[in-house]
């Protein structure tokens, strides 16, 4: 968790990567939907680009540098999402939440986020334990 925490533990970080998520692409973008600094924004989109969560590259169709989700930029979509439901359900707007997420082609809503076992249970808070994997540390 650390080492993720590394890449994207930063707040401003994380409101990027919503923004990415939401389709936003420009830096000017950023700023304006962000309301950040444009030194801190600069620093924030350089830090996911070496990370390697976002691809800084030309639009094809103008002389705009464009920043691009990767494949592990893409994979954060479930931390986002579980980050956004987590605050409607414990720190929520008094009128609800403030933004509905469905999927774009059926609008259908989106399912909060859960845990489930490789077979499809369930798992419950309390009801996960650690053991070793190949890459732990022997001391």
């Amino acid at each position: 968790m650390a080492q993720a925490l590394d890449a994207i533990g930063e707040r401003w970080a994380l409101l990027i990567l919503r923004e990415a998520f939401y389709g936003k692409t420009r830096f000017n973008q950023y700023l304006e939907e962000l309301g950040i600094a444009r030194n801190i924004l600069s620093a924030r989109l350089n830090h996911l680009v070496a990370e390697g969560i976002l691809e800084k590259r030309l639009a094809t169709e103008t002389a705009h540098t464009e920043y691009v989700l990767t494949d592990a930029g893409r994979a954060l979509r479930t931390v986002i999402m579980s980050l956004i439901h987590w605050g409607d359900e414990y720190r929520p707007h008094p009128k609800g939440p403030r933004l509905q997420f469905v999927e774009s082609e059926s609008n259908e809503p989106i399912r909060k986020m859960e845990i489930y076992t490789e077979s499809g249970e369930d798992v419950k808070p309390g009801r996960v334990k650690v053991v070793p994997g190949p890459g732990v540390i022997q001391r």
